[in-house]
């Protein structure tokens, strides 16, 4: 049995904390065995000290000033679990780590934001900075990417980040039925929340997504950088479209990095795919995540699991608490944050693919002909063309798949096409993986 004790704070009880105190409860024993040394809840708090979380809280010392924790010298963990990339959860980590206190967190946002930041406070005062509960949930992705590749070059990383959008997306899979009607029941279920913006406009995705860029590529974090685009436009026919042409549709985070002759650039983006359904992530359904590395070595690597809940947040929390028992002080982004390269963004018009276009046009002659004399002007040629018939309110859509073509194509496609009174509503363009 383990002879010393560790002694964390935890500060933010809803699913995830109170998840953690029931973990570190019904397993105490195999952690401390596990870590070498017996960890001790030696505090808490919350914004609210009465609320009924569903767990005994008696035998916890309660503390009504979060900050004072960060100057406690009792305590050497610090477990940050009430969100937002400033306020107070940045105020609290900042002190934490000032003060040589570890930090545990599974804020994504704090960490896309200000992870360098707090990385070379952690280096400067000789405390650890771990986060693995903040991408993917109990998914292993972090120390996967940071230690299970590290003698890899990563060719390029990506995945679903987000278990709200990949469910409504798989939902609308299944059913046949549209957004806003699965958006709805999701909410009603608690998969997404009633503001659900961060979530199916893409902002959740692109956090975790730089994060992953950074730990790939030992680039600084830039999460400015990340192109974002959501879901919101995705339509039943789009979802069935894609099936029928053998791919499914799925919400992605991708990064790359370009080394050029001159300086390196770093492609991020957040935008709906078409996957063929040969792939592995094709088949990630429900509120599951996953995250694909590409070595140039090791080959594909697939991290697949719960991206979120109580129980498997907590576990990936409690697991860097494990590490830092252990010792395990590494850099927060695998190398000192001095030696993480800058690398610009790369431009997207280069880059060669195919792409699916939709387009709700007016049920009148010549419509055809104008989409295929922008996509002839542009060079675009089309693989494959469907064109559905008339709906209720008088719209036609035309789907096409084109050839490989460059991005700055299909977007000249659409200039020319802007403003045109045969479209009615924006053209969707849904670009498709493994052709990038």
């Amino acid at each position: 049995m383990a002879s010393r004790t560790l002694s964390i704070g935890i500060v933010g009880l809803g699913t995830v904390g109170t998840g953690v105190i029931r973990l570190i409860e019904e397993n105490a024993m195999l952690i401390a065995r596990r870590s070498g040394q017996t960890i001790s809840i030696g505090a808490i708090t919350a914004r609210d000290r009465n609320k009924d979380r569903g767990v005994d809280l008696r035998g916890y010392r309660w503390v009504d000033d979060m900050l004072e924790m960060a100057d406690d010298p009792e305590l050497d963990i610090i477990v940050e679990l009430i969100g937002g990339s400033d306020g107070p959860a940045l105020t609290l980590a900042k002190k934490a780590l000032t003060n040589g206190k570890s930090l545990v967190t599974a804020n994504k946002a704090m960490i896309a934001h200000h992870g360098l930041e707090l990385a070379e406070l952690a280096e400067t005062n000789g405390a650890a900075l771990h986060y693995e509960a903040a991408v993917a949930g109990g998914i292993p992705a972090i120390k996967g990417v940071r230690e299970g590749t590290a003698a890899n070059r990563i060719e390029r990383i990506y995945g679903i980040l987000n278990g709200t959008s990949n469910y409504i997306l798989s939902t609308m899979e299944t059913s046949g039925r549209d957004f806003d009607d699965v958006l709805a029941e999701a909410q009603a279920l608690g998969y997404a929340e009633a503001d659900p913006s961060f979530d199916i406009d893409g902002v959740d995705a692109a956090h975790k997504l730089s994060i992953l860029a950074s730990l790939a590529f030992a680039s600084r974090l830039d999460f400015d950088a990340v192109a974002t685009e959501g879901i919101r436009a995705i339509q039943a026919a789009d979802i069935a479209q894609a099936d029928a042409l053998g791919y499914r549709i799925r919400l992605l985070g991708l990064a790359e990095r370009h080394d050029g002759d001159k300086a390196s650039e770093l492609f991020q983006r957040v935008h709906p795919y078409l996957v063929p359904k040969s792939h592995p992530l094709a088949n990630v359904d429900g509120s599951t995540n996953a995250v694909v590395a590409e070595g140039n070595f090791s080959g594909r690597l697939l991290f697949q699991g719960a991206g979120a809940g109580d129980g498997p947040t907590a576990s990936a929390v409690v697991a860097d608490i494990i590490a830092i028992a252990r010792g395990e002080l590494s850099p927060a982004f695998a190398m000192p944050v001095k030696a993480l390269e800058p690398c610009a963004p790369a431009e997207s018009g280069h880059r060669i693919g195919r792409a699916y276009l939709r387009f709700q046009v007016a049920d009148k002659p010549g419509v055809l002909a104008e989409i295929t004399a922008a996509l002839r002007d542009a060079d675009v040629s089309i693989e494959s063309l469907i064109q559905k018939e008339r709906s209720p309110n008088d719209a036609v859509l035309v789907a096409m798949v084109t050839h490989e073509c460059a991005e700055s194509q299909v977007n000249a496609t659409l200039d020319a096409l802007a403003g045109s009174s045969s479209l009615l509503g924006e053209p969707m363009v849904i670009h498709i993986l493994g052709d990038e």
